[in-house]
């Protein structure tokens, strides 16, 4: 069901991103690659072949966003599937001593940058009566922890913004997803706190963590569903996990 759908993955340079993009492709979709890093970008379109369009999007610039969408070639228009994955934790720590320029890059990308590509790519679905939203959020919408209540929020924000979409889109024949993993071991950590390896290597100690492609399988089952069948949200655990803080490590 998925040969020849144009799906758009937002992260695509690394991670969960990088892994729908593969699995997507495996399956006959044409991919749509957006992301930060040109380099990475230009290296998985060349992987994926002359199915695969890629160009340099940050979501947060919204006016560039604007002008992407509207730039992309004839062919790459009609856009079946929105993967909004671009997201990312940044910093660690309480409230009152957190840098607020982290804040910033949380709340923009995770919730204005999927505000951004989401209302410009959604119209088009509703004028041709199909489509999928799928978002990418994570467990920490659904609880917070210590030291991560800006990120949580963000998260929280991706839930409700799912949820009220569905409710929008009620009858158009579009459906909306999201996607909440738990521990998935990416760049999510190495991020989060500023490069360093040995801290990030830590949240995943002695316990198996999901993979981008377990994360990236479930995405694609979801999109393949028929037509009649909208899965609305998914919360998957490692089975080490069975909530943000409870890990079971050995």
């Amino acid at each position: 069901m998925l040969v020849d759908k144009t799906v758009l993955v937002t992260g695509a340079t690394s991670g969960i991103g990088e892994a729908c993009a593969r699995q997507f492709a495996a399956q006959g979709a044409r991919v749509l690659l957006c992301g930060r890093r040109q380099e990475r970008l230009d290296a998985l379109r060349e992987e994926l072949g002359s199915e695969a369009y890629a160009f340099a999007l940050d979501v947060r610039d919204r006016d560039a966003v604007t002008a992407a969408i509207a730039e992309l070639p004839e062919q790459w228009q009609a856009i079946d599937i929105l993967v909004n994955n671009a997201g990312l934790a940044a910093g660690f720590g309480p409230l009152t001593t957190n840098d607020p320029d982290n804040w910033d890059r949380m709340l923009d990308t995770n919730v204005k940058g999927l505000l951004n590509v989401t209302r410009l790519v959604v119209p088009g679905m509703v004028e041709r009566g199909h489509g999928h939203v799928i978002n990418i959020g994570s467990v920490a919408g659904h609880e917070t922890y210590p030291g991560g209540a800006v990120y949580c929020a963000s998260k929280a924000a991706v839930d409700r913004i799912t949820k009220g979409l569905r409710l929008d889109l009620l009858g158009s024949g579009v459906k909306v997803s999201t996607v909440d993993p738990g521990l998935v071991e990416t760049e999510f950590s190495v991020v989060r706190f500023d490069g360093n390896v040995d801290i990030a290597a830590h949240v995943y100690a002695g316990m198996t963590p999901l993979t981008a492609d377990d994360v990236a399988e479930t995405v694609v089952w979801i999109a393949d569903r028929p037509a009649h069948v909208q899965v609305a949200e998914v919360l998957l655990f490692p089975t080490d996990q069975a909530a943000a803080l409870a890990v079971h490590r050995t």
